[in-house]
């Protein structure tokens, strides 16, 4: 769990040789014992060494989604940033960053600012904390393929580009 911090069971029980009952039976003791913490986040179970606080377990379930891992690098690269140009220099539809912000500001990862013509600014809310767990979790296969999958979709939507 120290060298894969956030990972949530399904990726445990593939990664391991181990039956599913077995892992769950380890877990258990594991958490009874203080050694482990479960921690749900977005209808999925994650395990964390204890010695992760609240503000960082769910930084790293976020960091597991390879698009919220983009817009996090995208602003320690070019933080203070537009909604507008985050979106458009990542490559995802506008929807798409901001279904990913709502989660980022509510954990506090990221801060919405606005100005007196109330256009929005975007930064890291603490960037040295940040940036130190994003190098801790890489996202899983699935989630890539789910954010492929949703960029699809929104590329799909958005209709053929135009050439002039």
């Amino acid at each position: 769990m120290h060298a894969n911090a956030g990972i949530h069971f399904n990726e445990l029980v593939r990664e391991s040789e181990f039956a599913p009952g077995q892992i769950q039976y380890h877990v258990r003791r594991l958490i009874d014992r203080g050694d482990l913490v479960r921690e749900q986040f977005y209808g999925r179970t994650h395990y964390y060494p204890p010695e992760y606080d609240e503000w960082e377990r769910a930084a790293l379930a976020l960091f597991r989604r390879e698009t919220t891992r983009e817009i996090v690098v995208y602003l320690i690269e070019n933080e203070p940033a537009a909604p507008s140009a985050v979106a458009a220099d990542v490559g995802i539809a506008r929807s798409t960053l901001e279904y990913h912000l709502d989660r980022l500001v509510d954990h506090e990862i990221v801060t919405k600012r606005y100005d007196d013509s109330n256009r929005v600014t975007l930064a890291l809310a603490n960037p040295e904390r940040t940036g130190r767990l994003l190098t801790e979790v890489e996202p899983t296969v699935p989630d890539r393929l789910i954010d492929r999958f949703t960029r699809l979709v929104d590329e799909l939507l958005e209709g053929p580009s135009t050439v002039e």
